[in-house]
């Protein structure tokens, strides 16, 4: 099994016209997702063809994300709108009763976010992201812009607010393999959170082990090692970034920064082993935490 997105999620893009999302829904193609539509008002009754390792695949537009909906059983939307548009177009897909919407935009204002957000919780639909790689089931569906080389299917569930440390780790085990991948995102107000993919992880009876990265800045990994001590069964291994930055500067993501000892690497740290998960230094030692846990 796996969490969130499975090979029979079927996939639209909002924005997939643009540039990046021209880009990105070719690869998301190549990878074996089902894309079945593209979203834009000012295109509807169009089509955008791609190549697809030799092979043409044409697919529609559709002016709304409802009319998308209707037309291809779509359950997933994946997010390439700049960030000025943003906010509507994930809350045209709320309206919608979008059961995932995975925005990867960078950029997207807080305030906005916080009220897509909320509204999502309302509604009943699960937001990934913004800022965030996307989520990956390796052999089944990619919705994002992870690489789907990298690793293959698995015993190991991965969230992380960080995308490249998302595609190290899936690196580093690409020879175990993974259910699946969430890049939560790294911006100060997320949809889906750590607890909520540790939560999947611990339901989905094929995860055996799970592995949770986090960074400097906020409480989200304190919050998550609550939750592991109270609720999870299995083995977590955990990784935070960030342990030689500087008190009082943002670093990359805009929810890393540090402020006294609140939010830093080593609070997290010792929050974590007290909940009794193992925390790498490195990514590598990380993995090499998890190769222990999955031999024993």
């Amino acid at each position: 099994m796996t969490i969130f997105l499975n090979a029979a999620s079927r996939v639209i893009v909002q924005g997939m016209t643009g540039s990046e999302g021209q880009k990105h829904t070719a690869r998301m193609l190549a990878s074996g997702t089902q894309i079945v539509g593209g979203v834009n008002p000012r295109k509807a009754g169009e089509s955008v063809s791609f190549d697809v390792e030799g092979k043409t695949r044409t697919i529609p537009v559709f002016g709304t994300v409802a009319d998308a909906m209707a037309a291809t059983g779509a359950d997933v939307s994946v997010v390439f709108v700049p960030p000025p548009f943003a906010k509507a177009a994930v809350m045209e897909a709320i309206d919608a009763a979008m059961p995932l919407v995975v925005i990867i935009t960078e950029g997207i204002p807080v305030a906005d976010t916080a009220v897509f957000t909320a509204y999502a919780l309302e509604k009943g639909t699960r937001t990934l992201g913004p800022n965030c790689p996307g989520v990956i089931s390796p052999g089944q569906s990619n919705v994002g812009i992870t690489p789907a080389t990298i690793t293959g299917p698995g015993p190991i569930g991965l969230v992380s607010k960080s995308g490249t440390l998302t595609y190290q780790m899936m690196h580093e085990l690409r020879d175990l393999g993974f259910t699946t991948c969430v890049g939560i995102g790294g911006d100060p107000v997320v949809g889906t959170t750590h607890i909520d993919c540790l939560a999947a992880f611990q339901a989905d009876p094929d995860t055996k082990a799970i592995v949770m990265i986090g960074e400097i800045g906020g409480d989200a990994e304190e919050r998550a090692a609550a939750y592991v001590k109270e609720h999870v069964s299995k083995p977590v291994v955990g990784y935070v970034a960030g342990f030689t930055a500087p008190e009082g500067k943002t670093m990359g993501h805009a929810g890393a920064i540090v402020s006294g000892s609140a939010g830093t690497a080593e609070a997290k740290r010792v929050a974590l082993e007290a909940a009794g998960v193992r925390v790498g230094t490195t990514p590598s030692e990380t993995a090499r935490l998890v190769r222990e846990i999955l031999r024993a």
